[in-house]
């Protein structure tokens, strides 16, 4: 998102019913806020086009299609330094396993979230895939034993 979107308060609200259902009619959306189904519609693009609403997409739950194990991996680089960065990145993109990816401070330099169908699967990737990534130095494992709070809203009332 740009630093120069003003957002008011009815944005707001749009984007905390979206993200809590992005399948609701304009109509619907436009009863909940209060303004007629054009003006709505064209506050919803706005939000769109600026970059706020980056996409729109259904959440899965991961052992229903097979994926019953997730861990985070801390990654260290040999160097850190921009060529290796663009290496890791670009490597890691090329794995579907690996869902999310932050560049982070301390101990590591990048958190990755991996899902895997089982133990066995997760092995052979961090073997076969991850851990050839030839800038990589070192990796740490975490596996995920339960997960209490998963939510994909961001808290945007003031």
């Amino acid at each position: 998102m740009k630093s120069n979107v003003k957002l008011d308060a009815t944005d707001r609200k749009i984007l905390e019913i979206l993200q809590a259902n992005s399948n609701i009619t304009n109509a619907q959306l436009a009863k909940e806020i209060g303004l007629s189904p054009a003006p709505t519609l064209e506050r919803v693009n706005k939000l769109e086009t600026s970059g706020v609403i980056r996409s729109y997409h259904a959440v899965i739950d991961p052992a229903s299609v097979g994926l019953s194990v997730s861990t985070f991996v801390m990654a260290s680089l040999k160097g850190h330094n921009k060529e290796n960065i663009e290496k890791f990145i670009k490597a890691i993109k090329q794995i579907d396993e690996i869902v999310e990816c932050h560049h982070i401070t301390g101990a590591g330099d990048f958190i990755l979230k991996i899902v895997c169908a089982d133990i066995a699967a997760y092995q052979q990737l961090m073997l076969e895939k991850v851990s050839n990534i030839d800038v990589v130095d070192s990796l740490q494992s975490m596996v995920i034993l339960s997960t209490f709070k998963d939510s994909k809203s961001l808290p945007v009332q003031n």
